[in-house]
């Protein structure tokens, strides 16, 4: 093997593992603003969104083919952002 694709094969496996661990990053953020959320008492009206965030991560079918995460990235930061959006609404009143 050359030292030229060796170098080309590296690289790449760099970016992917880079890439896997922002993915991961972000989903255990997602996971806690979840958890976050809940505790505060806060209504999470916006359900569909973590768990379409979780399912488009896990499943085969992607925008972009696996070995890049980027969709799942952008897909798990406009989770984060919703959640968040949830959590500056007024409180709800505990009962």
């Amino acid at each position: 093997m050359s030292t030229d694709l060796t170098a080309l094969l590296v690289g790449a496996a760099v970016l992917v593992a880079a890439t896997l661990a922002v993915a991961v990053v972000l989903l255990v953020r997602l996971v806690r603003a979840r958890r976050a959320l809940r505790r505060a008492g806060l209504p999470v009206e916006r359900q569909w969104v973590f768990w379409a965030a979780i399912a488009y991560l896990v499943l085969p079918a992607d925008l972009l083919p696996d070995p890049i995460f980027l969709d799942d990235i952008g897909v798990l930061v406009l989770a984060l952002r919703a959640l968040g959006s949830a959590s500056d609404g007024p409180a709800a009143p505990r009962g």
